[in-house]
């Protein structure tokens, strides 16, 4: 059924007369919002226009943030499906969007999905990161890590990627994690937190014998 809607998505993409197979993206993501970043992955590439769709695309996610009224009529659940299409098809014309971006924006308001494009669109980020070689790390500590850490803390990083890839480290304090640090790469993910150790001790405390 997934891989169905998935080929659906490609053909409502794509206008060209290549055989409209999904093309593997360098990063497997999950859930609706990676499978449409996957499906307009495909499509973009068939058309090469996978760096315009990107820029596009971040360029509709700035004007949201910015514009509150945008923000508010995407997440209006009683503006009708057939309304917002129409709508996005005059913002989409009014900015400039390449056709796969617009395209993909029409069919998640005709889908009943506009609330998940931020989510859609940064997955389509991370797989254009992986496609360029890129690896999006991102480490959560209780506390401010100072410039030694960070540097030492992204040599440990290099070794768990590839010697062609290049690693993106973003750093966030999150208090109550304690202490240790929980960290993303790519689609990986580990929990070395404090709170996360406390967690677990307290559920073999409260386990029965």
């Amino acid at each position: 059924m997934a891989s169905n809607k998935l080929s659906m998505l490609v053909r409502s993409f794509s206008t060209s007369n290549v055989a409209n197979q999904l093309i593997k993206p360098p990063l497997q993501l999950f859930g609706i919002d990676g499978r449409y970043a996957t499906a307009l992955y495909s499509a973009a590439t068939k058309q090469k226009t996978l760096e315009v769709v990107e820029k596009d695309l971040i360029k509709f996610q700035n004007a949201v943030q910015s514009d509150s009224k945008l923000r508010e009529f995407i997440k209006n659940p009683t503006v009708k499906r057939a309304v917002k299409v129409d709508i996005l098809k005059s913002i989409t014309g009014q900015i400039s969007l390449n056709p796969e971006a617009s395209n993909l924006l029409q069919l998640l308001a005709e889908n009943g999905r506009l609330k998940n494009v931020d989510k859609v669109i940064d997955a389509f980020k991370l797989i254009m990161a992986a496609h360029r070689g890129e690896i999006t790390c991102e480490v959560v500590t209780a506390r401010e890590l100072d410039a030694a850490q960070k540097q030492k803390l992204e040599a440990v990083l290099k070794t768990f990627v590839k010697s062609k890839e290049t690693i993106f480290l973003t750093a966030r304090v999150d208090p109550g994690i304690i202490g240790g640090m929980v960290v993303s790469i790519g689609d990986r993910y580990v929990d070395m937190s404090v709170a996360s150790k406390i967690k677990k001790y307290k559920e073999i405390l409260t386990a029965p014998v």
